[in-house]
């Protein structure tokens, strides 16, 4: 089904990323992923639908699908990954302090989640059609001291912030809280979670953080592939209790991912576009 859907898009004279000249992974590209089976292309796209189906009936599912854009969006979207002479993607500068960090015009989004969280291994996966972009990851917790810059052309920013909890940098907070707090440009935050784990004490620390700023907030739960989907699901079923009791600001439904095995890459790169308003979307509810 999503085969035939896709191939009207994938028509000549409709430009499709197809990445550097540097190795892509295979995955890092829609229009690659397609080649796979209906199955496996709906967890790649919408990874919570996998998780549905062990859902009790009485359980409301409308907050996990607000957003779901068409396969044409998260085509469109795609193409603003890719770097070209004239829309260049880059690693741009690192900041220790706020006086530090660049003066940018165009929208900014930022990610932050505890040590070995997997901040890096996504902004990876989400610049992977663009690997020469040098983004360093490390298995060690607490490997980005600094606060580091992104630029995707002249659309938006991604940063990419030290993580909290062990081996944070001491000046985490006076380094992380002015950001958030002064930054004009910053259209969303990106607060990410271990869906392995759960929410942690010092996850419900940063959430509190976000709601006392009061500046729109988004959750990002990681490594949902390293652990069962009974462990996944009680896990996010909690972190949604937790949202719907304890936040504001917080957009309701949660985005999935898996660095690994890109579940859910697409559909944060188009949701990033959106919230930048670096495209504008046909339609973003379940067809």
């Amino acid at each position: 089904m999503f085969g035939l859907r896709l191939r009207p898009w994938l028509q000549p004279g409709i430009r499709v990323c197809t990445g550097s000249q540097q190795s892509v992974h295979k995955l890092a590209s829609l229009q690659k992923a397609t080649t796979l089976s209906p199955k496996k292309v709906q967890s790649l796209l919408y990874p919570f639908s996998e998780l549905e189906g062990y859902l009790d009936r009485s359980v409301d599912r409308t907050p996990f699908q607000l957003f779901h854009p068409s396969l044409k969006d998260m085509l469109e979207a795609e193409k603003l990954y890719c770097s070209t002479p004239t829309h260049k993607i880059d690693y741009y500068v690192s900041a220790e302090r706020m006086d530090h960090a660049p003066a940018l015009k165009q929208p900014e989004v930022c990610f932050i989640g505890r040590s070995n969280v997997g901040k890096s291994s996504l902004i990876k996966g989400l610049f992977s059609l663009t690997p020469e972009v040098e983004v360093r990851v490390s298995k060690t917790p607490g490997h980005t001291k600094k606060m580091n810059f992104f630029r995707v052309g002249k659309a938006f920013t991604i940063v990419d912030m030290p993580g909290y909890g062990h081996k944070a940098p001491q000046d985490f907070v006076d380094m992380v809280e002015p950001y958030l707090y002064t930054r004009k440009n910053l259209a969303r935050t990106f607060l990410l979670v271990d869906g392995s784990v759960g929410l942690q004490r010092a996850d419900l620390i940063a959430l509190e953080m976000c709601e006392e700023i009061r500046r729109p907030y988004v959750i990002v739960v990681t490594k949902i592939d390293k652990c069962g989907q009974g462990a996944l699901l009680t896990n996010l079923l909690n972190l949604q209790d937790v949202v719907k009791r304890q936040t504001t600001s917080c957009f309701p439904q949660p985005i999935l991912v898996s660095s690994l095995h890109f579940w859910g890459i697409y559909l944060l790169r188009c949701f990033i576009a959106h919230v930048t308003g670096s495209i504008k979307l046909t339609d973003t509810s379940q067809s």
